[in-house]
């Protein structure tokens, strides 16, 4: 669903300030839109960057031969700037939240890819030598040994993949699906309204924050032995 903010008409008079709480008060149902599917672009875009991650990372680990072609294809797809990325897919997918998630679902693929197999390649060989003696095979090997000893730097991939994440998705306002960078674009383009663009301006700065900080939290607790 195309998301547009209610047109808001800056104050022609002075003052125009930055902070104003009559615009946060009569603009909330906006906000609130504004920051849901800026959330919700976050969120998907980073899921599906994780799903595709996994697979792509294990793939060049198991075959040492792809792990350039797939760290470099994933590096490529890094350097291609948003707006263009967007008007290459616009043809296909049209002015729709599609089009945001693919191009910022492609953009966390190089540093969840790159963090894998950091995280990959730095479990002790004594750990896994101790397992095989055990007994345990290839398939738990990944899933009880080396995935958990990875995993702080798998989180540390995604909250670098978040946080810009979050900071990528105002670009959409290009397509239309933009989250808080609408009202950022519509206080531009609403005679320079400070406070709509220092509103969305400390929201997005807020979500990424939190995500961060949510990210960290779950690191600690999925690995208490990193704390040890």
């Amino acid at each position: 669903m195309l998301l547009t903010a209610d047109p808001v008409l800056a104050q022609d008079e002075f003052p125009n300030p930055w902070i104003s709480v009559d615009y946060v008060r009569d603009n909330a149902d906006a906000i609130l839109a504004a920051t849901r599917q800026h959330v919700t672009l976050t969120l998907v875009s980073v899921a599906l960057g994780l799903l595709l991650a996994v697979p792509l990372a294990l793939l060049a680990r198991r075959f040492r031969r792809l792990e350039t072609p797939v760290v470099g294809f994933t590096g490529f797809l890094y350097t291609v700037p948003s707006l263009a990325l967007f008007a290459v897919l616009a043809p296909y997918t049209g002015l729709t939240a599609t089009t945001v998630v693919i191009g910022l679902t492609a953009y966390t693929l190089l540093v969840l890819v790159r963090n894998l197999l950091a995280g990959l390649a730095g479990v002790p060989a004594d750990v896994k030598e101790a397992a095989r003696g055990m007994g345990v095979g290839p398939v738990r090997m990944l899933l009880r040994v080396e995935l958990p000893l990875a995993l702080p730097a798998v989180v540390a991939g995604l909250r670098v993949a978040t946080v810009s994440t979050v900071a990528l998705v105002t670009v959409g306002v290009v397509v239309g699906h933009g989250g808080l960078g609408q009202l950022i674009f519509s206080g531009f383009n609403n005679n320079l309204y400070r406070a709509e663009i220092f509103t969305a301006t400390v929201l997005c700065v807020l979500l990424a924050l939190v995500a961060d900080a949510l990210l960290l939290g779950a690191e600690r607790l999925l690995t208490p032995w990193a704390r040890r």
